[in-house]
């Protein structure tokens, strides 16, 4: 008998109309669906946004075929001839170039500030890495013309026996090193701070040294988080556009030479968005400079995160 009195009781306190359990549900399912809506817009913002470069560039396809305007270097607008190859060449070796000059450094810095140095510059360092990330880009770009240019014409090139005016995909590249730098930084400093302590001191008991149990179990515990810190950082330094366009030379030329001036993809679109768009097709051919932009960088995080998955496995 009491074991059914409460079970109605039960029941009744489920079923009742509580104005505070029904504007607690009401907040709920409120926001759930602001949090589903979220999830999708973020899924849905690279289609959303590929699909408006690529309906804007369309025009241009009617002139030219995909692989010619990839892979040819003719580059005259006002014949209707675009060549997007230098642009191209140009992005991907500056990059290349800030990508070795980051990947030493880092790398290294991160293994000293997490495994060998004192908590006391690891806290004074962090905010030092936190400014050197907050900083403008323009702020680079000024350092680059000041220093960095200067130094390449006047002391690197003349060691390699060439010339050079200093504006030249190898400035570009250590203009965009330093400015990637704390931003790769930061990651690989977190990634190297997950690592139990005990996986370490275990390695040691064992009899290795501290150097060995970095590589074993520090380094190589944590390749997934490495090359996601790499290809994020990579991804960043694609795209930028105003410290890389004020130091290397915006020249139209495809060169092996890092001595020699080069025109990345983000620097054609802006400085020539909106002020050569009286020639026809130039808007699209814009558009699409843009759109192989947000095309290259997909790869590239594709590409980071099958080697991710790779290095998981294993």
């Amino acid at each position: 008998m009491c074991l059914s009195i409460r079970k109605k009781l039960n029941y009744t306190w489920k079923n009742s109309s509580n104005p505070m359990q029904i504007r607690r549900q009401l907040f709920d399912k409120i926001t759930g669906i602001w949090m589903v809506t979220a999830l999708v817009t973020i899924l849905l913002l690279p289609l959303i946004i590929g699909t408006g470069l690529y309906m804007k560039a369309a025009p241009l396809f009617e002139q030219q075929s995909f692989l010619s305007l990839f892979f040819s270097s003719k580059w005259a607008p006002s014949r209707g001839e675009f060549g997007f190859w230098p642009f191209i060449s140009g992005s991907l070796y500056v990059t290349l170039l800030s990508f070795l000059f980051t990947l030493p450094v880092c790398l290294l810095s991160a293994i000293y500030l997490t495994q060998f140095s004192s908590r006391r510059l690891i806290k004074i360092m962090h905010p030092v890495i936190d400014v050197l990330a907050g900083l403008p880009s323009v702020i680079y770009g000024v350092w680059g013309i000041l220093i960095i240019v200067p130094l390449v014409s006047d002391y690197i090139a003349p060691a390699f026996n060439t010339t050079s005016s200093g504006y030249s995909v190898l400035s570009g590249g250590i203009v965009l090193a330093v400015m990637c730098i704390p931003y790769i930084l930061n990651m690989l400093i977190e990634v190297f701070k997950t690592v139990p302590a005990g996986l370490r001191e275990a390695s040691l008991s064992m009899g290795a040294t501290q150097w060995e149990s970095v590589k074993h179990v520090v380094i190589r515990g944590n390749y997934p988080g490495i090359i996601s810190a790499y290809g994020l950082g990579i991804a960043k330094a694609f795209g930028e556009t105003i410290a890389v366009m004020m130091v290397v030379g915006n020249v139209i030329k495809v060169s092996g030479n890092p001595f020699e001036a080069a025109y990345p993809l983000p620097a054609l679109i802006a400085n020539n968005y909106g002020e050569m768009l009286s020639i026809p097709m130039y808007d699209a051919a814009l558009m699409f400079a843009a759109f192989l932009l947000l095309a290259i960088i997909l790869v590239f995080n594709l590409i980071f995160r099958y080697l991710i998955h790779k290095t998981k496995r294993q």
